[in-house]
């Protein structure tokens, strides 16, 4: 207990003294660490977002817009990587070759495809090249309503083919842990596959699954910033604007650091919480 308290006294210490360095070395160039600067008005415009947004709104409030559009996209997402991945992952044990062929080729094809090309891929040669898809967007958006643009709909379906695939492996496994007796006496009891999936395996493989949805679910968020790269407002690309016009880096970054800290955390807490009544239950 002493040398952990010792050592986390030593890891205080170092960054304080990171922290007055950096803001001695600023001072000196005339900077210095403030926030002042996010009450003044963002002047630059939004593609799209799910708040109302003005130029003259201030900087902090572009954040807050950008944050709740990052998170749309997260949430939307941990959703529905969750349901491909369960159906691929559960399609790897069918009894239908060709259904249990295209899971793994799915799967195979979609990990080792780098997530920028995902968005990439979804986005220039999908949703802004084929005739007639970006009508479907705008209906969708009329019909619930909702600020769906195809920015949007390209960063959210590359991530969740991306995401879901790694959701597959991960289920793929914890079906694999359950003893195949389970599904012996299933099958002894009249129970055909699907049933024995959803109603013996599945609710086993948890133990197993849960683990591993954490970080994956976390990388998801972690993607999200290559929002970027096809121009839909995420937090990042507003800190990017905002660094550019203000200069504030360090201050914009820890904004943006603090955030996805903030998001990471909940994702943690919440899995963790789900495990431990998992684990209560089995």
């Amino acid at each position: 207990m002493l040398f952990q308290a010792a050592i986390g006294l030593l890891v205080l210490g170092a960054i304080a003294l990171v922290l007055s360095n950096l803001q001695v070395n600023l001072i000196r160039r005339g900077l210095g660490l403030s926030f002042d600067w996010l009450g003044r008005p963002a002047r630059f415009p939004l593609a799209q977002g799910f708040l109302p947004y003005k130029t003259a709104d201030s900087y902090a409030w572009a954040f807050v817009v950008g944050f709740v559009n990052s998170l749309q996209v997260v949430v939307v997402g941990l959703v529905l990587s969750t349901i491909l991945g369960v159906l691929a992952g559960a399609a790897s044990f069918s009894g239908n070759w060709l259904l249990r062929q295209l899971a793994n080729v799915y799967v195979a094809v979609a990990r080792n495809i780098p997530p920028l090309l995902h968005l990439l891929f979804w986005y220039f040669v999908v949703f802004t090249t084929l005739p007639g898809v970006r009508g479907h967007v705008n209906a969708l958006a009329a019909w619930l309503r909702l600020p769906i643009s195809v920015e949007f709909m390209a960063l959210l379906v590359g991530l969740t083919v991306y995401t879901g695939a790694y959701i597959a492996e991960v289920v793929r496994g914890g079906i694999n842990s359950v003893p195949r007796g389970q599904w012996e006496a299933a099958r002894s009891l009249g129970l055909n596959e699907g049933r024995t999936l959803r109603l013996v395996v599945l609710p086993q493989a948890l133990r197993a699954i849960l683990p591993g949805l954490n970080s994956q679910y976390i990388n998801l968020a972690k993607n999200s910033t290559l929002a970027i790269a096809v121009g839909y407002s995420d937090i990042f690309s507003i800190v990017n604007t905002t660094f550019t016009q203000t200069g504030r880096s360090i201050e914009a970054f820890v904004i943006l650091l603090l955030g996805f800290l903030v998001l990471d955390l909940l994702i943690s807490g919440g899995m963790n919480l789900l495990n431990q009544v998992v684990l209560r239950r089995g």
